[in-house]
């Protein structure tokens, strides 16, 4: 169940919502269901309050803390 952002068109509401197979997307402060989906930036749960950054290890590929040659994709 992907979570979409929209914009109305009716009113210039943004807002974000779980979206089902059957459901219709509505404006929640208009009711209109004319909206325009937003592109969004891909969110990575954190306990921070700024951007996660990950740090991709010794290797620099796969991240594997332990150095090179020490991963399954060597």
């Amino acid at each position: 169940m992907p979570i979409f952002a929209y914009k109305c068109q009716g009113c210039s509401h943004h807002f974000e919502m779980l979206v089902h197979s059957s459901t219709i997307p509505e404006c929640p402060k208009c009711q209109a269901n004319t909206l325009e989906k937003q592109l969004t930036g891909f969110a990575v749960g954190g306990t921070g309050s700024g951007m996660n950054i990950v740090d991709p290890g010794s290797c620099g590929s796969c991240g594997d803390p332990r150095g090179p040659g020490a991963c399954s994709m060597n």
